[in-house]
Formats: C-alpha cells, sequence, structure tokens
C-alpha cells in the first residue's frame, strides 16, 4: 500500500518522485522543440537536392527505411541514458526529415502549397497542445488504449504496403484519417505515462512523441494535398 501512496506522489519521496516527473517531461518537450531542427533542415536538404531513397522500387525503398529507421531506434534505445542517445535521436530526425521529400515536393507543386504545409504545422501543433493537455490534467487512466492503438498501426501498416501496388486514392485517404486518429490518442498514451512516472527517460519519451506529431503532420499534410491543393 505504500508503494501505491508514493507511485502517485504521497508518502515519503512523494515530493521527489513528482520533481522527477516534472523534469523528465520538462526535458523532453525541451528535447523535442531541438528535434524539430534537424528535421526541417533534413526536409529542405531533402526538397533542395531531391533526395529519394530507392525511388525506382518503391518495395525497396519501404524495407530500405525500415530498416534504417529501426535500426536508429534500436541504437537510441540501447544508448538512452548518455548523450550518445541524444545525438542518435537529433539524426534520426534527420533522417525522417529527408524522407518527408517526396510528400513536400508533391504539396510544394500546387500554388498553396507553402499555406498547406503551415496549415498541416498548425493543425499538428493544435492536435498535439490538446491532447498534452488532456494527458496531463485527465484522472482518466489511458493506459488501456496501448493494445488496441497497437493493432491500428498494424493495420495502417498493412494498409500502406498494398496501397502501393493497389494505388486506391480512397484508401489513402482512409489510411490518413486513420492515422491521424490514431497518433493523435498515442500522443494521450505517451505524455501521461511521463506524467504517471511509467516512463522516466526523456530520451525515450522524446522519441514517442516525436513519432506521433511526425505522423499526424505527414498524414495531415497528405490530406490537405489531396482535398485542398490548387494547381492554378
Amino acid at each position: 500500500m505504500n508503494q501505491d501512496f508514493q507511485r502517485f506522489g504521497y508518502g515519503r519521496g512523494g515530493v521527489t518522485t513528482v520533481a522527477v516527473r516534472n523534469r523528465v517531461l520538462r526535458n523532453t518537450y525541451w528535447l523535442l522543440a531541438l528535434s524539430m531542427l534537424p528535421t526541417i533542415a533534413g526536409a529542405w536538404l531533402g526538397v533542395t537536392y531531391g533526395f529519394s531513397l530507392f525511388a525506382g522500387s518503391p518495395m525497396v525503398s519501404v524495407i530500405a527505411f525500415l530498416a534504417i529507421a529501426f535500426g536508429f531506434m534500436f541504437a537510441i534505445e540501447r544508448f538512452k541514458n548518455s548523450g550518445a542517445g541524444v545525438a542518435l535521436l537529433l539524426g534520426f530526425t534527420f533522417f525522417m526529415g529527408l524522407m518527408l521529400t517526396r510528400l513536400l515536393s508533391f504539396v510544394l507543386g500546387f500554388s498553396n502549397g507553402a499555406s498547406l504545409i503551415m496549415m498541416a504545422f498548425g493543425g499538428t501543433a493544435v492536435i498535439f497542445g490538446a491532447m498534452a493537455t488532456v494527458a496531463t490534467v485527465s484522472k482518466r487512466d489511458f493506459s488501456g488504449l496501448s493494445k488496441w492503438l497497437f493493432m491500428g498501426v498494424m493495420v495502417i501498416v498493412l494498409a500502406s504496403i498494398a496501397n502501393i501496388w493497389l494505388q486506391l486514392p480512397a484508401l489513402m485517404l482512409t489510411v490518413s484519417v486513420l492515422a491521424i486518429a490514431i497518433f493523435s490518442a498515442y500522443i494521450l498514451f505517451d505524455v501521461q505515462r511521463v506524467v504517471n512516472g511509467g516512463e522516466t527517460n526523456y530520451v525515450t519519451a522524446t522519441l514517442a512523441i516525436y513519432l506521433d506529431l511526425y505522423n499526424i503532420f505527414a498524414n495531415l499534410l497528405a490530406l490537405l494535398g489531396v482535398l485542398g491543393g490548387n494547381r492554378n
């Protein structure tokens, strides 16, 4: 029972526990903000120099992307308690910025492309602010969402891979809408884990929330491009 009280910040050592949680959350937000810089740099360089990862073979491109991304994530987890973990995280966000090249180039092909990018960025910021606030102040436990959200991600991944060959616009739009909903809910889960003390490493916490935001932004931008792009 004493452990349960300390878990929620009561009893001896409770103040320290709350202080640790606040520090992890603060460091997470700072590192999350910092991670936007290499993402922007990677995206800018990718668009400027036409970066492409095996453009001639979509399946090879997907496999290469997954191999590199999971390699980064494994290394980040391995070195999460050292400065190398932060460096690897920033390197990963640069790579993810490069991977936005194709989507950004597509959207920038519209006369209102820059406006659509700003709208997607602003929409992502609003979603993050709302979900992070709910996760911080709500008394509801969102940990039960984990298995359902993971199943949702698997459905999205399989549908996205299938659509490489099917090329169905309706499926692409459906996947994007589902992805925005699922990763918005993941923000609730990931932020609350930090707030409740379930995640005590700010590098790992930043990685999780960064991936949520990245997927929301990319899918929101894809929706805006398809539905609101102006070729005139």
